[in-house]
């Protein structure tokens, strides 16, 4: 067993233990029965190999070990750094040998390592240690007692009960709680046993005992269950303990208690229990689905306090059936919007086809309030009742023509979507037109068949004169994306209306698939147009962020570059540059430093890819002598290379280095070679520099054997 004590003491193993005897490592072998391994792995204790080996070797004797490994193993359980290691093995190694050495060691360790001992004899359940472990319960180490007692506990044996029992009043105060914890296990392998009734009396006895209240909590958990049903009277006590813990139990063990019983126990406890209390009792009744008494849940979302009611309209979502659906309905045109809305949410969610087709069935007659609102429920519930929708979209009420129009939105089908689209093109109440439109967007946007649909709504922009419906066709395409919806959006763009011109190309900016983008540079290369910087910038975006293919996107930002008649959109181009550095976008960067007015981004650009590339280890060195860069003054204020506190000073050597450029080449292309050895072998190293470029002073790092290029300090 691995003990707290043992992996504070030991960071550094553990740490190299974890990282290498996960299963995908070599150095952690798969289970097999392998002699020939065990005498490899022993041969490793047997060395002078550090101890991280010896520890893996210990790891892996779990697996392959055998009795002829034993000695070697419980000779280490001396050891501060390794015990731990070999009990592992020796906990998992069967036969009397490893319980005999572990209960050897008991008189000869003390303190930490006599802890993890008793700890490894708990885990094998050893019979035979009892006798030795008992007087151990009144040792003055509290850390040692503590451990016999869950120890014994594990065990399990009748004289190890005894011995918990008899001690449990008259241990000291800092010991209780362990002996407690072992007359809890005691109890519970009497249960696996069939032993209830004495499982039953030995949780009574912790219960009864003056230990913390944890102890009592799972003592009173164990005692309720090993009495079954006869538990029950034992569990509502707990529903009205001034303990919160103990009420706390009482709501986990009512989830688990099984039969019927306890629900009627559980619903006459809601008459007597405070509101926060009975909303919670509510929620443990519905995780008993099978047998919970829903009248009960009902009745409590009827009436009563508004925090209960609440919890109990949750509970119906889970439990509730047919029965349910009157008062949900009746609850949800309640005055009291906060029980409305919950009713609304649950009958939403509550599952039955049944109850769908009763929501129909109310439809026929339903006035006031109760129409829109079942209306509005054949939309959350995706019901298949669009005759009634379009009966209810005429009606003289303005509520109940919002509730069908939008709920014909989450139903309606392809075939029936020109209802909508005519709801939006010639409507009989044009205050319905937003809501309608709202509709005709959401039925548009989950259609299967994305391009019959968009073909649709392309015919409709055709068939209005009206540029605001026009516009509001054309941001549902634009939601929808997808061929057909790509071609009007196109054709709006270089329509001669200035608003669809607008619209049109704000959406191209905004499209969703990379196949708008010959779209939007056909757009930016049209003479007069006015929104032909949008498009470029859309074009541009394109590249940016798509995942694209290398030579599409260079393509695409040398095309952009040509394109754009001012320096903002160069800009731009150069910030995608930066974002995807390659050979490329490097000789695309240094080529737009000849462009006088955007030189310093383009300067700036070349530098970010050259050093990007440089830490891939791709050698950009004569790309870099070609680019013409400006000379500089450059500085180095202060440089340290290493990791953590581990740093070494090599501010003079960079200084010998400088040039009249912004980057400095080492002689080697090691940093340990050219920093004079390594600060802090086998760990990951960063070479961080305060520099000055022209008066303008910056900070930066590189990681180990990176290029060394300087970004202007802003």
């Amino acid at each position: 067993m691995i003990t707290t004590q043992t992996c504070v003491r030991l960071p550094a193993i553990l740490t190299l233990i974890l990282l290498i005897t996960s299963p995908n490592s070599p150095a952690f072998a798969a289970p097999e029965v392998s002699a020939e391994k065990e005498r490899e792995f022993l041969a490793v204790l047997r060395s002078d190999a550090p101890s991280a080996d010896k520890a893996i070797a210990c790891k892996n004797l779990a697996i392959y070990g055998s009795s002829a490994a034993v000695a070697d193993l419980a000779g280490l359980l001396p050891d501060a750094q390794l015990s731990s290691w070999a009990r592992i093995a020796l906990e998992a190694i069967p036969g009397d040998e490893s319980a005999a050495a572990l209960q050897a060691a008991m008189d000869k360790l003390d303190g930490k390592l006599l802890v993890g001992v008793i700890n490894s004899i708990g885990v094998r359940r050893d019979v035979a240690a009892v006798d030795a472990l008992i007087p151990r319960l009144e040792t003055a180490d509290a850390d040692i007692a503590a451990a016999a007692a869950v120890a014994l506990g594990r065990i399990g044996s009748q004289s190890a009960s005894d011995a918990l029992r008899s001690s449990l009043a008259k241990a000291p105060a800092n010991v209780r709680s362990a002996i407690a914890e072992g007359c809890v296990l005691v109890a519970e392998r009497m249960i696996s046993d069939g032993n209830t009734s004495e499982a039953a009396a030995v949780y009574d006895e912790v219960r009864n005992a003056d230990v913390p209240l944890q102890r009592i909590v799972e003592a009173t958990r164990g005692a309720i269950l090993a009495r079954g049903p006869e538990g029950i009277p034992l569990l509502m006590e707990q529903f009205q303990s001034a303990q919160k813990p103990l009420f706390q139990l009482a709501l986990t063990t009512a989830r688990e208690f099984p039969g019927s019983e306890l629900d009627q126990a559980l619903a006459a406890e809601l008459n007597r229990a405070a509101p926060d209390r009975a909303a919670l009792i509510l929620q443990a009744m519905a995780d008993r689905p099978e047998t919970v008494i829903l009248a009960a849940v009902l009745k409590a979302a009827e009436e009563g306090p508004t925090e209960v009611r609440l919890s109990a309209i949750h509970a119906l979502a889970r439990v509730g059936d047919l029965s349910c659906l009157d008062s949900l309905l009746k609850i949800a045109i309640d005055p009291d919007s906060e029980l409305g809305s919950a009713a609304n949410e649950t009958l939403t969610e509550i599952p039955g086809e049944n109850i769908d087709k009763q929501v129909v069935a109310l439809l026929q007659n339903a006035t006031g309030k109760m129409y829109p609102l079942l209306l509005e429920l054949v939309g959350k519930r995706r019901i298949d009742a669009v005759p009634d929708l379009l009966k209810a979209i005429n009606h003289s009420d303005k509520d109940v023509r919002s509730a069908a129009l939008i709920s014909l939105g989450e139903t309606v089908r392809l075939q029936r979507l020109s209802v909508l689209i005519s709801q939006v093109l010639n409507p009989r109440y044009r205050e319905d037109v937003p809501i309608a439109t709202r509709a005709l967007k959401a039925a548009s946007v989950r259609m299967p068949d994305r391009e019959d649909c968009a073909s649709q709504l392309a015919a409709a922009i055709d068939q209005t004169k009206s540029i605001p419906t026009k516009i509001s066709l054309l941001e549902i395409l634009g939601a929808m994306g997808g061929t057909r919806a790509l071609v009007a959006m196109e054709a709006a763009a270089k329509s001669n209306d200035p608003q669809l011109q607008d619209i049109s190309s704000r959406l191209l900016g905004e499209w969703m698939t990379d196949d708008a983008a010959p779209v939007l540079l056909n757009l930016a290369k049209m003479p007069n147009n006015p929104y032909n910087i949008r498009a470029l910038r859309g074009y541009i975006r394109i590249a940016r962020q798509f995942v694209l293919p290398e030579e599409q996107r260079v393509k695409m930002c040398q095309t952009a570059f040509d394109a754009a008649n001012q320096a903002a959109e160069k800009k731009l181009v150069m910030d995608v540059l930066k974002r995807y550095p390659g050979k490329d976008t490097l000789k695309q960067a240094i080529s737009a430093m000849q462009v006088p007015e955007i030189k310093e981004e383009a300067t700036q650009a070349t530098l970010v890819i050259a050093q990007k590339l440089g830490n891939k280890g791709v050698d950009v060195k004569e790309l870099l002598a070609g680019a013409g860069l400006d000379k500089v003054k450059l500085e180095i204020i202060k440089a340290e290379y290493g990791t953590g506190s581990t740093q070494k000073d090599v501010t003079e050597l960079l200084q010998q280095q400088i040039g009249e450029l912004p980057l400095i080449t080492l002689t080697s292309a090691s940093y340990n070679a050219n920093f004079g050895g390594d600060p802090s072998p086998g760990q990951k190293k960063q070479l961080k520099v305060k520099y000055r470029i022209n008066g303008k002073t910056g900070e930066t790092s590189f990681p180990e054997d990176a290029l060394i290029i300087f970004p202007m300090p802003k």
